[in-house]
């Protein structure tokens, strides 16, 4: 016979829990990422440098050898190497002698809008965070100049950029600092750089669900305002410096998601391909509509430049799989984009190292696994950059 379990006072339990695993988390990040625990940028190839400038690696290296532009690192077999920044500043370089504008930095030129792009779904594990950093990685190296901002109190979007909430953020720092309703502050002092060229972050944690606490009070005591708008004026401070803004959203339909898809010029809805999800989906399809119309009626303009659906986590060999992908291209037709993302353990195995694809050596899979989740990565991303080239008129 089995003896009984001595009751517990669950919420020490649940603290003592919390705590111990921020200390394993805070020690498995020095570990990852000696002598300081903050993140750097790997080295690239001469090829992946010149696939991301969209020039011959012969031409790189003929820059090279006439001393132009930032010198790589030599390895001892004569293979170069170029960091993040070395990129940046040969396309600096090279935009001064292109043929025409934008061919080497590709962001806005005058009168274009900043692209504000809401990536969003309220179904847990449809790859929304996943898209959301692998996007905006890959458009910061493409040259655009990106802020990522983390909605999602649970901060994973965060955490793959090297910022642990419960040790890097104990004075406030996420945008919550910056649309709450009482003593909001710049958006600028919650502005991180990170190791990647191009890419700042407003990292995110427990503390956004204020907003979700507030948002009730302030809207019984009149003082709310439009509060759908206070992301939209937040980013207004910034707009200057930036191309586009990647925004990973909470996986609910809150405040939070209202007041960024107010914000938002271009929606991204993840979908992973199983029964469940879509019928998830439905309900998150009907909820948003009807929320959106709320929103309008009190004079919000509701009108974006796209929407688009990302199949995510896609096995092209399942079955099941590809009748509801059939099935959704049939009723959503360009409304969903052609490049789905695959499902790939190279993508899971990076995110044991709080990585991206991007991030990780590609020695550290084997070839044709590396390949193919970075050729699939690369074609969503891409795509999603041409549509934001077609917003602008090019």
């Amino acid at each position: 016979m089995s003896r009984a379990e001595t009751p517990e006072d669950l919420n020490a339990v649940i603290r003592q829990h919390s705590e111990l695993l921020a200390a394993q988390l805070h020690s498995q990040r020095e570990s990852l990422f000696p002598p300081d625990a903050s993140k750097t940028m790997r080295k690239f190839t001469s090829g992946e440098a010149a696939a991301l400038l969209g020039v011959n690696d012969s031409y790189l290296r003929k820059l090279h050898l006439d001393g132009k532009g930032p010198s790589p690192e030599v390895s001892s077999g004569n293979r170069r190497h170029y960091s993040a920044e070395d990129i940046h500043n040969l396309r600096i370089l090279l935009e001064k002698t292109a043929r025409k504008p934008g061919d080497y930095l590709p962001g806005r030129r005058a009168g274009d809008h900043l692209q504000i792009i809401g990536v969003m779904n309220f179904k847990g594990g449809s790859g929304k965070t996943t898209s959301s950093a692998h996007l905006a990685q890959r458009l910061a190296l493409k040259g655009y100049r990106v802020l990522a901002i983390d909605l999602d109190p649970q901060a994973s979007l965060t955490a793959l950029h090297g910022v642990q909430p419960e040790f890097d953020l104990l004075d406030g720092g996420t945008l919550y600092d910056a649309i709450r309703y009482e003593d909001p502050v710049p958006i600028s002092q919650v502005i991180r750089k990170t190791y990647i060229p191009n890419l700042d972050l407003i990292p995110g944690n427990l503390e956004l669900m204020e907003f979700e606490h507030e948002t009730p009070r302030a809207l019984s005591r009149g003082n709310a305002g439009l509060f759908f708008f206070r992301v939209k004026e937040a980013l207004a401070q910034v707009d200057d410096r930036y191309d586009v803004v990647v925004i990973d959203c909470p996986p609910q339909l809150g405040f939070l998601t209202m007041s960024a898809l107010s914000a938002a010029t271009g929606v991204l809805v993840t979908i992973h391909p199983e029964m469940l999800d879509v019928m998830s989906m439905s309900q998150f399809l009907r909820m948003t509509a009807d929320l959106m119309d709320v929103i309008a009626d009190s004079g919000a303009d509701m009108s974006h430049d796209w929407m688009r659906y990302l199949l995510t986590r896609y096995e092209p060999t399942d079955a099941p799989q590809n009748r509801i992908v059939a099935f959704l291209r049939t009723m959503y037709g360009d409304k969903v984009l052609n490049a789905p993302m695959l499902k790939s353990t190279a993508i899971s195995d990076a995110g044991l190292t709080k990585q991206t694809l991007y991030e990780v050596e590609r020695s550290a899979f084997t070839r044709t696994t590396y390949d193919r989740a970075v050729e699939s990565l690369n074609a969503v991303n891409d795509e999603i950059a041409q549509l934001i080239q077609r917003t602008w008129g090019r």
